[in-house]
């Protein structure tokens, strides 16, 4: 099985350390936390390594303090942190007995309790570094990487297998580490609320329509929501706003962050069949913004649509630059009216059509059609 090492990542890592007392990684569970945090350590001679998976590593933690002062030289990473939640209090008096940086490296697959508990306690102290699944330029095999996604097992894998991985991290997901984080939702349900949301990937969130069909309350909905966006298996993107008089949707859409778990949930096993399946179009719109959104981390995202379903895709904004971006999975590509008319509401510095195409071109309007590595590539 061949390894890819994530340097950009690592790089960002090491830099982090280099600043900060402490830094946390966050991620969905076996996106490769583990895998960059001990190829990030074995190069630090003066570093440890503690699973609190692991009860031996566990139980060096039941008095933390000593633990923590008897490798006070040592840069010591925690995996699954979560699991301690109680520990942060003591990291927050370790880390100001010395200035020193580099002195913890966290990881965590539960963003927001995680989240919640160090910005209380090390507010100052830490600096967050998110870990994904694989994007696109990561990888080599781009058509992989859009059916069997980006959970490094799954893509390093054979179509079967990859296939019969994500099934079995669905369940397990679902059936254990759900519970493990004290959240009390059968995991049956949960499954079937995640299965309505890849049917609806990349579409508006209607949570009244989503709590009739499950028979649950508008309250169960968004709470079944933050279950999964703070687990990292899906997000949301905010609609655009701005002062014109158009009517603009105030509702997010929704993603699950990756497509190989989409296909998973829809029985989509190949890329034959995903060719030939309705959930095409937003499966290729899901899988081309979790690549740009990995690209430009520092960018505001958004999508803009109006009343009168005039729409783009996905909005970039960082200070007064605007850049306007359309999906479309046509190896030719055509634009309607209504993208024009949004463009005039919107006003971007630039636009763009990513679709598979073999090389960039321009069309009408000065908008450019890009592939997605050639615009991955480009200064915005």
């Amino acid at each position: 099985m061949q390894v890819y090492y994530r340097r950009n990542k690592e790089q960002i890592i090491k830099k982090h350390l280099d600043n900060f007392p402490c830094v946390a990684l966050l991620g969905a569970r076996q996106v490769g936390k583990s895998t960059l945090a001990k190829h990030i350590i074995k190069d630090i001679e003066n570093s440890i390594y503690l699973d609190l998976e692991n009860p031996r590593d566990f139980a060096k933690l039941q008095e933390p303090l000593a633990f923590l002062e008897a490798n006070r030289e040592k840069l010591i990473c925690i995996d699954e942190v979560q699991r301690m939640p109680e520990i942060f209090q003591v990291f927050r008096s370790y880390l100001d007995q010395s200035n020193r940086v580099g002195q913890l490296l966290l990881l965590g697959s539960a963003s927001r309790d995680l989240i919640q508990q160090s910005s209380e306690s090390l507010a100052g102290r830490i600096s967050y570094c998110e870990i994904n699944p694989f994007v696109a330029s990561e990888v080599t095999d781009l058509n992989k990487l859009w059916v069997q996604g980006g959970y490094p097992r799954s893509y390093l894998s054979a179509e079967e297998i990859s296939f019969d991985w994500r099934e079995n991290y669905i369940r397990t997901f679902l059936e254990r580490d759900i519970p493990q984080l004290g959240i009390k939702v059968p995991a049956l349900t949960l499954r079937r609320f995640w299965t309505m949301l890849a049917h609806l990937n990349g579409c508006l969130l209607n949570a009244s329509k989503l709590a009739s069909s499950m028979g649950v309350t508008i309250p169960t909905i968004k709470h079944y929501i933050d279950i999964l966006e703070g687990t990292f298996v899906i997000r949301q993107l905010k609609p655009y706003h701005t002062n014109t008089k158009k009517r603009l949707v105030k509702s997010p859409k929704i993603y699950i962050q990756d497509t190989g778990l989409v296909h998973c949930l829809l029985g989509i096993e190949s890329y034959n069949d995903l060719l030939g399946h309705p959930a095409l179009g937003n499966s290729y719109e899901a899988f081309i913004i979790a690549s740009i959104l990995e690209k430009f981390p520092r960018y505001d995202a958004s999508f803009y649509r109006s009343a009168t379903g005039t729409e783009i895709d996905l909005i970039l904004q960082k200070g007064k630059k605007k850049i306007a971006i359309e999906i479309k999975s046509s190896q030719a590509p055509k634009l309607n009216k209504g993208f024009y008319e949004a463009l005039k509401v919107v006003k971007p510095d630039k636009a763009y059509v990513i679709a598979p195409v073999d090389e960039p071109y321009p069309i009408k309007g000065g908008v450019w059609v890009y592939d997605l590595m050639s615009f991955l590539a480009i200064e915005i």
